[in-house]
Order: C-alpha cells, then sequence, then structure tokens
C-alpha cells in the first residue's frame, strides 16, 4: 500500500470516529432538552456531557483532517460544526481561518467556502461571509441554501434568514437517512446558534431543531 493510500485509509477511520463522537454529542444534546421544555427563552449551552462529547468529536476531526490527504475540507466542516454546537465556535474559526490561509485549493473549492464563511460570521467579518457565499452558491441545492442563511445572517436580513432557514429544516425533513445516525437538522442548529448571537434567532417548531 501507498504512503498515501496508507494515510488515507487512517483518515477515513478517524473521522469516522469522528462523525460518531459528534453523533454521541447530538443524542446527549437531544436526550437533555425535551422539546415541551423548548422555549424563546431556553438556553443553548450544552450539558456537561454533551459539551464532553462534542469537545471529543472536535479532536477526532482535527485528526482526522492531520492525516487527510489534500482538499478534504469536510473534516474542517464537521470539526467547526461540533465546536459551535459545543459552545465553542471562536477558537476554531481561528482554527479552521489559519489552516486554509496558505491553501491555494480553498478559494475554488465551495466546501472550503462553507467553513470559511462560518469562520467568518463567528469572527464578525461579514464581508467575507459574503464572498465565500458566492463561491458556495454554484454547487446548488444544499450549498446554495446554507450560502442563503449564512449571507443572510452577514446582512441583519431576518426575513431572507427566516426564508432559507425554513428550506433548510424542509431538506432535512425529506430526509430518510442521516449522516450522524440521528434525525436532527444539524446544519439549521448551527445556523440557530448563530443567529441567537445576533437576534436573529428563528426557533422553528420542529422535531429536528430540539436544541433551539
Amino acid at each position: 500500500m501507498s504512503t498515501r493510500s496508507s494515510r488515507a485509509g487512517r483518515s477515513g477511520g478517524v473521522s469516522s470516529s469522528a462523525c460518531r463522537r459528534a453523533s454521541t454529542a447530538i443524542s446527549c444534546s437531544r436526550r437533555s432538552r425535551p422539546r415541551a421544555a423548548r422555549t424563546p427563552r431556553c438556553s443553548t449551552a450544552p450539558t456537561k456531557t454533551a459539551r464532553t462529547a462534542y469537545a471529543e468529536a472536535v479532536e477526532g476531526y482535527r485528526a482526522s483532517w492531520a492525516l487527510a490527504p489534500p482538499r478534504s475540507y469536510g473534516r474542517l466542516v464537521g470539526l467547526l460544526k461540533a465546536a459551535v454546537l459545543g459552545g465553542a465556535p471562536r477558537p476554531a474559526a481561528d482554527e479552521v481561518r489559519a489552516a486554509l490561509r496558505d491553501d491555494p485549493d480553498a478559494d475554488g473549492s465551495p466546501v472550503a467556502a462553507y467553513v470559511l464563511a462560518v469562520a467568518a460570521l463567528i469572527a464578525g467579518d461579514d464581508e467575507e461571509v459574503a464572498a465565500r457565499a458566492a463561491t458556495m452558491e454554484p454547487r446548488g441545492e444544499a450549498f446554495e441554501r446554507t450560502a442563503a442563511a449564512l449571507r443572510a445572517l452577514a446582512s441583519g436580513d431576518g426575513d431572507a434568514y427566516a426564508t432559507a432557514l425554513a428550506a433548510i429544516e424542509a431538506d432535512f425533513a425529506g430526509r430518510d437517512e442521516h449522516l450522524t445516525g440521528v434525525a436532527i437538522a444539524d446544519t439549521a442548529v448551527m445556523l440557530e446558534l448563530l443567529a441567537a448571537e445576533r437576534g436573529l434567532a428563528v426557533r422553528p417548531d420542529s422535531p429536528l431543531l430540539p436544541a433551539v
């Protein structure tokens, strides 16, 4: 087996482990927040158990990224999403931006644009959010919906954000299987946590958004 193939194999195994940890964290969050207890004033802070599981997921994605072949930007998406859901977004956002700062392939990648747009939103760099969203949109479908939500949050357009979030939630609702193995719109939950920081959270009445 070549060094590249061996590295890719190890990276895939680590990535699968990170995904399982993220699934555990999401399950902990879901169990800790009964649907009936959700109100507009309900805290979005994860429980101690969920925080630990999310932190483990972040470490797993970080290890997977270190072993991954070039352009494996999905590992960084997983890392940043787990960090946001775990209540520690800023250090992860800074880490992602530093990791891709000198990456020659990142500028043309919709996946890299996605993670960099989220990182920029966390950092308050709203102009970069719009630029990265423009790179995401040609990929279509999920990328286009998420780009619209990120752009709306960056511009403070609550109506546009609510429309985009509803489209994202509807897409998750139509799925028979979920990447994490848990029926939750994790992208929408992440966006809602970021929206709450800007006073734009929608808090839809949906079983797929139990942590909001």
